[in-house]
């Protein structure tokens, strides 16, 4: 994509006030997740996240203000929505995010943003920071890595503290307490197979931080199992990531109803926002998910 004169013109524009006078502790080299140094001469006041993810993460460091553009499926928190939007799931638009007067990007390489958007972006001058959320380890070290870009610092180091003091608890109350075995539904083909998380995702990394084991901890090839599958590895206890319907739909389907889950009400329906995007919600999820897997520990 070629951006017009225009657009390239307009990425400093915004933030040339910001450079003009020297800041001790900028201008900074930040690494990110693709090993590249990024240049921040001043703290970025114009931010274009895409993800809502990386927006998530932003917010929890007090940075919606900063916030100039999102991508279409943003839809947390609720001051966001209705930022002016970079692009979607056909794509994104590097002018589009030049006419913004962005002195920071943030993103994930997904969906071909990395691909689509470096290039275009790194000839206009706008920095670009590319975070991943392989596990929940990583969305913490996301928060510190995005506090350096943004000098955010403090906000960071009182968040990081709150998220691990709650998982902290949650650990606490589940010491010496057997896993049972969870098999997670993330999505349906509507043809008898069904997706799940992968053993190394932070949305597994969840369940185990739950009290969980996963029922399938090893996956060769997509991260699908089959109905039949799921029957042979008889689960404890079943999540479906959606609605309540939808966990009652599974309980119907031909042969689960003699699985114990089912037979033991052991089905539940997890919001899919807490456990699919990477971001501090992540703990929050933890907190809802460890009293379906251990009724006895939080009653």
């Amino acid at each position: 994509m070629r951006l017009t004169r225009r657009a390239i013109l307009a990425a400093p524009l915004f933030s040339a006030a910001g450079r003009a006078q020297a800041m001790p502790g900028w201008p900074r080299h930040v690494e990110d997740a693709l090993g590249r140094g990024v240049f921040l001469p001043a703290p970025p006041q114009r931010i274009v996240a895409i993800f809502a993810s990386n927006v998530e993460l932003l917010a929890a460091l007090g940075m919606v203000p900063r916030i100039v553009g999102i991508e279409a499926y943003t839809r947390f928190p609720p001051e966001v929505v209705g930022k002016p939007l970079v692009g979607g799931r056909l794509g994104f638009s590097a002018e589009a995010i030049a006419r913004l007067g962005a002195d920071l990007v943030v993103m994930t390489p997904a969906r071909q943003a990395a691909g689509t958007l470096l290039d275009p972006l790194g000839r206009a001058g706008i920095p670009v920071l590319v975070v991943e959320h392989r596990d929940v380890p990583q969305v913490f070290a996301n928060i510190a890595l995005l506090a350096e870009a943004t000098g955010t610092e403090a906000e960071a180091a009182v968040l990081l503290e709150g998220l691990r003091a709650r998982l902290a608890a949650v650990a606490a109350r589940l010491a010496g307490r057997t896993r049972p075995r969870v098999y997670l539904e993330v999505s349906s083909t509507g043809r008898g197979v069904f997706g799940i998380p992968r053993p190394d995702s932070y949305t597994a990394d969840a369940v185990r931080l739950a009290g969980g084991a996963l029922a399938f901890p090893v996956l060769h090839g997509p991260a699908q199992v089959s109905g039949e599958a799921v029957l042979r590895a008889e689960p404890d206890v079943i999540l479906l990531a959606g609605t309540a319907a939808q966990a009652e739909a599974l309980t119907r389907r031909p042969g689960w109803e003699g699985l114990r889950a089912v037979r033991e009400g052991r089905v539940h329906a997890v919001p899919r926002a807490l456990l699919l995007i990477p971001g501090p919600r992540v703990v929050e999820g933890v907190e809802h998910l460890a009293p379906l897997l251990h009724r006895h520990a939080f009653a």
